[in-house]
């Protein structure tokens, strides 16, 4: 079946994950062209604060207080869509959460937490959206990352949940597309390291304050190419040079991907003592909401 998207102006766009980072400039964006937004998040001080400025600036959302982890939250999410816009056009599956530590170090219960949100997460807003993107057509988007193909060091329950969520879905893909022929995009964005909070609200186990590498890009370049996904179907999109370099890598020469990627733990840390709480954001909001990472205090 051929995919129309309809262009943004004419868009019901649910976002996960909506109070920081990618979720937020997507949100901003998103309202700039005139869509009508469903923001989800666990802060619900800082959604009301995104909300309210979308409103007054002559945009229209709602938000809804949720943990992705959790099945009947992400229901009550495509609920208020529905109810507010009577559709949803396009669903962005963004929320998710970070440790930093080694493999052996990390205990289960982090970990589980860990994929509650990155993976289940994903599993439960696709299927939520999905009977209303089958009804009238639309998009489902997925944020994976470079690491659903390449892993880090330090990072590897991180790197787990994406790996799933990129099989997850591929495989939706293939059901909803393959077999029932159904008018839904469904793609997978994979962006390199972005600017954003990710580090500061990820559970560190390390005895130095985490950081992403460099070189990072702008979450309004990972914004762009989900906006994009939304109104063109796309399979998958790797946004930032270093997301096309690792997957590639990955994929072609794993071995000497791997030697690369060992060199990036000692990229992953400040030379300095952790300065913030170390349980992070992995269990409960944190608060702040910044598009934006910001530097420890010295």
């Amino acid at each position: 079946m051929e995919m129309k998207l309809k262009p943004l102006d004419e868009q019901v766009i649910v976002i996960t994950g909506a109070s920081s980072g990618i979720g937020l400039a997507t949100a901003q964006d998103a309202a700039q062209a005139g869509a009508r937004l469903v923001l989800a998040a666990r802060s619900e001080a800082r959604l009301a604060e995104i909300v309210d400025s979308i409103n007054e600036e002559g945009g229209e959302a709602i938000y809804v207080v949720a943990d992705v982890g959790r099945k009947d939250d992400v229901r009550r999410v495509a609920d208020a869509a529905v109810d507010r816009f009577g559709r949803i056009d396009t669903w962005v599956n963004d929320a998710g959460v970070a440790i930093y530590g080694r493999l052996d170090e990390v205990n289960d219960a982090d970990s589980r937490r860990l994929f509650d949100t990155n993976f289940w997460g994903v599993v439960y807003g696709s299927l939520a959206a999905l009977p209303h993107l089958k009804r009238n057509g639309g998009a489902l988007i997925n944020l994976g990352s470079e690491v659903s193909d390449a892993v880090l060091p330090l990072q590897g329950m991180y790197s787990a949940s994406k790996h799933a969520v990129k099989g997850f879905t591929d495989a939706l893909r293939i059901e909803a597309n393959g077999l029932d022929d159904a008018p839904v995009a469904i793609t997978l964005i994979q962006p390199t390291a972005v600017n954003t909070p990710y580090p500061q609200h990820a559970r560190n186990y390390m005895d130095k304050e985490p950081k992403l590498p460099t070189p990072q890009i702008d979450p309004h370049r990972v914004a762009h190419a989900i906006l994009t996904a939304a109104t063109e179907p796309t399979r998958d999109v790797k946004v930032g040079v270093m997301s096309k370099v690792s997957t590639t890598l990955a994929k072609i020469a794993p071995a000497l991907g791997e030697k690369i990627a060992a060199k990036q733990a000692s990229r992953q840390q400040y030379d300095q003592l952790p300065s913030r709480d170390p349980a992070g954001a992995l269990w409960h909001a944190s608060g702040g909401g910044d598009i934006y990472g910001h530097r420890p205090t010295t």
